[in-house]
């Protein structure tokens, strides 16, 4: 029976319905025979881990903790589903002040117990400020530590899937840029529906200019839309993405959309941000970002939010100044 790696995977947050459907997705993939589940609420937990068993897996050690040191000691590959959920009348943002906490002590609890390991991918909210604040206090490198950014992109490809009335195979490279909130870039130049280039369509009959400025709206408040119907936010989407990222880090096949990762160039810096990546066994690396002038506007936009949302989260005294960030971290410049 073939996996991608022996490697010990921990799924922190498994008790949780995005923790849940991670592992189970996880050993549906086959990815590693060797998984954890982790979540300090140990009912739920056990619950979880004996449906799982119960679904008769072959060939896997699957083992639960509530024991945190239990958990990460030997772990390859994490990922985190595990702070607070978002819920009606919420924002990502509203989430700032207890998830910076967790992913404060989540940090710091991998550079304790678990320095080695190859990959983390961290996906609660706001992700790309957890993702920051788990980055520096880990010690480990920006391409080991990543965030679920593709859930924005995935549902721009629905929402023209949805208009156009075609496949999903027929509409290819669509891209949502910067922050994982209110604030994303939503680009139309990278993508194509059935061959023919979005922004030829834009502003025409077929897709007039207010009908775009409405999906993107969509789009956006994507995750609203979830909550409204459900009554409780996104777990099947992200547990899916989450655990096809960490796939292509264990060596799988490549990952199809943007992934949240720590930008330090000459144009956004000192951030973690949904861009252009390559995704493999070397982990995430940062690819140029091209859109239009209006789009990239909307890019330095979102920055900027950020930005504002990290030194927030400086102004909380839960990191340091940023030029304090390399005695912290000093695989960050």
């Amino acid at each position: 029976m073939d996996f991608l790696t022996n490697d010990k995977l921990v799924i922190v947050g498994a008790a949780g319905m995005i923790g849940s459907n991670m592992a189970q997705t996880a050993m549906m993939m086959r990815l590693t025979p060797n998984i954890c589940l982790y979540d300090p609420y140990g009912p739920g937990l056990e619950g979880v881990a004996e449906e799982l068993y119960q679904c008769a897996f072959e060939g896997f050690n699957l083992t639960f903790t509530t024991d945190v040191a239990e958990a990460l000691t030997g772990a390859g590959y994490i990922i985190n589903s595990g702070g607070a959920a978002r819920k009606a009348g919420m924002t990502r943002e509203d989430l700032l002040k207890g998830n910076a906490a967790i992913a404060e002590e989540f940090g710091k609890n991998v550079r304790k117990y678990c320095p080695d390991v190859k990959h983390i991918v961290v996906i609660f909210n706001p992700a790309d400020i957890t993702g920051l604040i788990t980055l520096l206090y880990s010690g480990l490198k920006p391409s080991q530590v990543s965030t679920l950014a593709a859930l924005d992109s995935t549902r721009l490809q629905d929402q023209l899937v949805k208009y156009f009335k075609v496949p999903a195979a027929e509409i290819l490279n669509c891209r949502t840029y910067g922050g994982h909130g209110e604030q994303m870039a939503v680009f139309a130049s990278t993508t194509t529906v059935a061959g023919r280039k979005l922004t030829d369509i834009i502003g025409t009959a077929e897709l007039p200019e207010a009908e775009w400025e409405a999906m993107k709206q969509r789009v956006i408040q994507g995750g609203k839309h979830i909550i409204d119907l459900r009554g409780r936010s996104s777990f099947q989407s992200p547990a899916y993405l989450s655990v096809e990222m960490i796939a292509a880090t264990m060596g799988g096949k490549a990952f199809r959309w943007p992934v949240g990762t720590y930008v330090h160039n000459d144009k956004f810096d000192h951030v973690m941000m949904a861009m252009e990546t390559t995704v493999d066994a070397n982990g995430v690396h940062v690819q140029p970002v091209k859109g239009t002038p209006a789009e990239e506007a909307e890019l330095e936009k979102s920055y900027k939010h950020l930005c504002a949302l990290r030194d927030e989260v400086i102004a909380m005294g839960v990191l340091p100044p940023v030029n304090e960030w390399h005695a912290l971290n000093n695989n960050i410049d």
